[in-house]
């Protein structure tokens, strides 16, 4: 391990302690427990015919195989954001998901009809407040109570970035 990164690991050992006092203490599992919400209530729903059937409709190529398979990408990416392991790939999974979802089946701007517009404007707008979550967590990972941070006190690294 180079100076620079021994350096850096010991401002974040000792930030993450300091933040691991009072009521900052909780803002992290707390913000990883409503971003994976999202993702860990409707992913089972990508193994359903009817949302295969949806993408179809859509235009998503291979619908039978990418709608499971974005599916299992959201909830193991959500599953590991909500637990604080490996967080960041998770919430990069999370982005993964969120990109071709929100521009393929969110693309109010090729709808006529002002209510499924607007409705679908929503949506997008949404999955922008999701996609600014996760890129938060895969900037700084899971917090001080995390598995992340466990790991790390106890002197292994499950984060390699």
């Amino acid at each position: 391990m180079s100076h620079m990164t021994a350096m850096h690991a010991e401002v974040t050992h000792r930030q993450e302690a300091r933040a691991a006092g009072g009521l900052d203490r909780f803002l992290s599992p707390v913000a990883r427990l409503l971003l994976a919400a999202v993702f860990l209530e409707a992913a089972p729903a990508h193994f359903k015919a009817t949302t295969v059937q949806y993408a179809a409709q859509h235009g998503v190529p291979f619908p039978h195989v990418l709608v499971p398979l974005s599916g299992a990408i959201a909830f193991l990416g959500a599953l590991s954001v909500l637990l604080g392991w490996r967080a960041r790939t998770g919430a990069w999974m999370l982005v993964l998901f969120l990109v071709p979802v929100t521009l393929f089946m969110h693309d109010f701007w090729n709808l006529s009809d002002p209510m499924a517009a607007g409705l679908q404007r929503v949506m997008f707008l949404k999955n922008l407040g999701l996609l600014g979550g996760a890129l938060l967590v895969a900037r700084t990972g899971a917090g001080p109570v995390s598995l992340d941070a466990e790991f790390r006190r106890k002197g292994g690294n499950p984060q390699a970035h």
